[in-house]
């Protein structure tokens, strides 16, 4: 489906600053989001399978290498900890679960890990299944594919022209062929970015109508949490209208596109997530993000069932059956014990279901770097002015 609006027609939207107007349009991508979506949900839930040391220079990222913030290290998962996490995001109600590592790259054995992370999901969970690793070829993806993974996430960040000011170390060519060879692989796309890095609301609509090119099956959008510490590390959080504003723009831009809610969104919307949802949100990603925590699993339930969606387990986003995880590949059902605890208030019996969902506060370990190379753009890191 093409874009509802035109680049001009974005552009001056993107102006809009009254109330008013933005409530008007939110109705309007409101309307858009059910026409394309009905009542249908799409929740997800992370874990950070491998984290900091990072040897990119992303402006955001506290886990690069050149970041004076601190670190937040561990090594590669294990499967086993991979499905731990996994069962505990579908105690939670998320429908779909992403293992995310650093960098742009895995190791052979790394990679190897996160193949058997997604076996275990598959085979022990009903959990759709997602990976974020980095760039790769056709032949990774394919294996991952293999693995039982359904969807890869690989962001452009931003807009082409604006690109250069967020990375140095990694080619926005580069994250396009990853897009292709995942594409080729026969695997669902999951193409985002993150607003308010400095871009220009020109530039907001550039990235839009960039992703509507790509026609990634999902899009995540994150708001800059400005992390002391790196290069946009004193930038201020944004207006959460002005938040609300944009999500509801790309919307009419991607009209088609499963769109979700990540990180910064807590800092970013506070009291206005909900309404951010109503802009044209198909789901967010419940619990914590890979070094910042979020809202409570139940808060993010209820956000959604107070606007009239189903947050129960269905068929997907209301056009592709839901994967029977255990034998087969988009079609069929499983036996879903967790959905049917979450709709019975009162069990007539105590369950033993333990969520533990995933803890940055308490699972990662933060230190401070010995030594920082200077950046390879030659910009500064900086913290908040008090």
């Amino acid at each position: 489906m093409p874009p509802l609006i035109t680049p001009d027609e974005a552009r001056q939207l993107g102006e809009m600053e009254d109330h008013a107007g933005i409530e008007a349009l939110v109705e309007r991508a409101w309307r858009a989001r059910l026409e394309q979506f009905g009542d249908s949900t799409d929740l997800c839930s992370l874990v950070n399978a491998k984290s900091g040391g990072c040897a990119e220079d992303c402006g955001f990222c506290a886990q690069s290498r050149f970041a004076e913030a601190e670190t937040p290290m561990h090594a590669m998962m294990e499967p086993e900890q991979i499905l731990e996490h996994a069962r505990a995001a579908e105690a939670a109600g998320a429908h779909r679960f992403c293992m995310v590592t650093q960098g742009q790259g895995l190791s052979k054995r790394d990679f190897d890990r996160i193949l058997e992370g997604a076996r275990l999901v598959a085979e022990h969970t009903n959990l759709k299944r997602c990976a974020s690793v980095g760039h790769m070829s056709v032949g990774r993806a394919k294996a991952l594919r293999e693995a039982g993974i359904q969807r890869v996430h690989h962001n452009v960040e931003t807009s082409s022209s604006y690109y250069d000011e967020v990375t140095t170390t990694v080619r926005y060519e580069g994250r396009l062929r990853t897009i292709d060879a995942v594409r080729e692989a026969g695997l669902e796309t999951c193409v985002g970015g993150i607003l308010n890095l400095g871009e220009t609301r020109a530039q907001r609509v550039e990235m839009a109508f960039e992703l509507a090119e790509i026609n990634p099956t999902s899009v995540p959008i994150n708001m800059l949490n400005p992390r002391p510490g790196t290069k946009f590390g004193d930038r201020e959080y944004m207006d959460p209208w002005e938040a609300v504003k944009w999500i509801a723009i790309f919307r009419l831009i991607l009209p088609e596109a499963l769109f979700r809610l990540c990180g910064g969104r807590v800092e970013n919307l506070g009291e206005l997530q909900q309404l951010a949802v109503k802009a044209g949100i198909n789901g967010v990603m419940m619990g914590n993000f890979l070094t910042t925590l979020g809202n409570e699993p139940q808060e993010d339930r209820e956000m959604f069932e107070q606007l009239g969606l189903n947050i129960g387990r269905q068929p997907d986003n209301a056009s592709n059956p839901r994967p029977d995880n255990r034998s087969g590949w988009f079609s069929g059902e499983t036996p879903d014990v967790v959905e049917e605890l979450l709709q019975d208030p009162a069990p007539a019996e105590p369950v033993g279901l333990n969520v533990r969902l995933w803890d940055p506060s308490t699972q990662l370990r933060f230190r401070p770097k010995r030594s920082v190379s200077a950046r390879p753009d030659g910009a500064s890191n900086k913290v908040p002015v008090a």
